[in-house]
C-alpha cells in the first residue's frame, strides 16, 4: 500500500477504488482531529529478531507510514461509531475513557516547556478542566512542530505531554476520550487479543440482533477496573522485555566493537540520582550524578534542568550528550554510563 501510495506501482482493481477512498477519508478524518484539538503524539516501538536458539540479534524501530496512519483513522471511526451506538441504546458494555487533564498539570506542563524554550499557546490564569482540555492538544501540536523543525527532543517532550495526561483506561460508563477529542470511544477492532473488545462485539451482536445476550449490566464496572489493571501490568512487561532485550544486543555490540566506544546520545529524562540518556541504535541508560564531576548539580523544581552550581553549566532534557558504557546488567535491563562530554 505504501508502494502505491508513493505512486512506485499502480492500485489495481477490483481494491485500486476502495484504497482510494480509504486514502481520502483517512485524510479528511486526520483533518478533522487536528482541528478538533485531537493529541499529536507518535511514538515508536522496537521490533526484534531471535535466533533458533532464543537470543536476540537485531532490533529496528518499527517506523510509522501513511498506510498505518491510514488503518489508525479508520480504526478511531469504527470505534468510534459502535461506541456512539452502544451508548444510544444503553447496551452495557466496556467503554475506553481518557478523561480531561487537571488544569494544574496542564499549566506545570505549559511550564516545563517554557522553560526548555518550547513555544506554547497561552494559558489562562484561571484554568477550567474545559480549556484544560482544549490547551493539551494545541500544546502536543506545538511540540511536534518543535521537535520537526529541531531535530531533537521528540522523547523527552513528548513524555512531559503523556505525563501531563490521566491515564486511559475501560470503563462501564462513557465519559469520553479527551485524547482523541471523542464523545464515544470504545476498543473493538482487536476481540481476538483483548477483552474489552470481545466484551463490545458481543453487546454490539446483542443491539443489532445478531444473536448473543447483552453483557450483565452488573459486572461492567469490575471487568472494566480487571482489564485496566492486566494492560498496566501487560505495559510493564513490555516495557521491561525490552529493555532486557536492549542489554542483551548492547553487550553484544561492545563485546564485538571494544568497551571504550563512545557514543553519542541524547537526554531522555531527569530524576534526583541523574540523567537518562538514549544513545547509540535504540539504546538507553543511566548517568548517574555522582558521575558528573566537577560541580554540585541541582536538579530545578520542573524537572526538566540540571544545573551546576558552580561553573553554571546544565544539562536540560532535549540537550545532545557524548558517554561511554559503564556496566550493562542484562538480566535486569539496566545501563548505566560514564560521561565523555556534557
Amino acid at each position: 500500500v505504501d508502494r502505491i501510495f508513493a505512486g512506485a506501482q499502480p492500485a489495481l482493481d477490483p481494491w485500486g477504488g476502495p484504497l482510494g477512498a480509504a486514502r481520502a477519508a483517512a485524510a479528511a478524518l486526520a483533518d478533522r482531529r487536528a482541528q478538533a484539538g485531537a493529541l499529536a503524539i507518535e511514538s515508536t516501538e522496537p521490533e526484534f529478531a531471535f535466533d533458533r536458539q532464543g537470543h536476540v540479534v537485531d532490533a529496528a524501530r518499527a517506523v510509522q507510514t501513511e498506510s498505518h496512519r491510514l488503518i489508525d483513522h479508520l480504526m478511531i471511526a469504527a470505534n468510534e461509531q459502535v461506541a456512539e451506538l452502544l451508548s444510544a441504546r444503553k447496551v452495557p458494555a466496556l467503554f475506553r475513557v481518557h478523561e480531561r487533564p487537571e488544569p494544574a498539570a496542564v499549566q506545570r506542563l505549559a511550564d516545563q516547556l517554557a522553560s526548555l524554550g518550547v513555544p506554547t499557546p497561552p494559558i489562562p490564569e484561571h484554568l477550567s478542566p474545559q480549556q484544560a482540555g482544549d490547551l493539551v492538544g494545541e500544546i502536543s501540536q506545538a511540540v511536534a512542530a518543535h521537535v520537526a523543525s529541531t531535530g531533537r527532543g521528540g522523547r523527552a517532550l513528548t513524555s512531559l505531554v503523556l505525563r501531563s495526561l490521566k491515564q486511559a483506561h475501560y470503563a462501564a460508563r462513557n465519559l469520553g476520550h479527551a485524547g482523541l477529542r471523542s464523545s464515544a470511544y470504545c476498543h473493538f477492532t482487536s476481540p481476538i487479543r483483548r477483552y474489552p473488545d470481545l466484551v463490545c462485539h458481543r453487546a454490539l451482536l446483542s443491539a443489532v440482533g445478531g444473536g448473543e445476550d447483552a453483557p450483565r449490566a452488573e459486572r461492567m464496572e469490575g471487568e472494566g477496573a480487571w482489564a485496566s489493571e492486566r494492560e498496566r501490568e501487560a505495559m510493564e512487561a513490555e516495557r521491561d522485555a525490552d529493555d532486557i532485550a536492549r542489554c542483551f544486543l548492547l553487550a553484544q555490540a561492545l563485546y564485538h566493537g571494544g568497551h571504550e566506544q563512545d557514543f553519542d546520545g541524547e537526554v531522555v529524562g531527569l530524576i534526583g540520582a541523574g540523567a537518562f540518556v538514549a544513545f547509540g541504535d535504540g539504546y538507553e541508560g543511566l548517568l548517574p550524578v555522582r558521575r558528573l564531576r566537577g560541580d554540585w548539580w541541582e536538579l530545578n523544581e520542573l524537572g526538566t534542568i540540571r544545573e551546576g552550581t558552580k561553573a553554571g553549566k546544565a544539562i536540560r532534557l532535549g540537550d545532545p550528550v557524548r558517554v561511554q558504557v559503564d556496566r550493562v546488567d542484562a538480566p535486569r535491563g539496566r545501563v548505566d554510563l560514564l560521561p565523555v562530554e556534557v
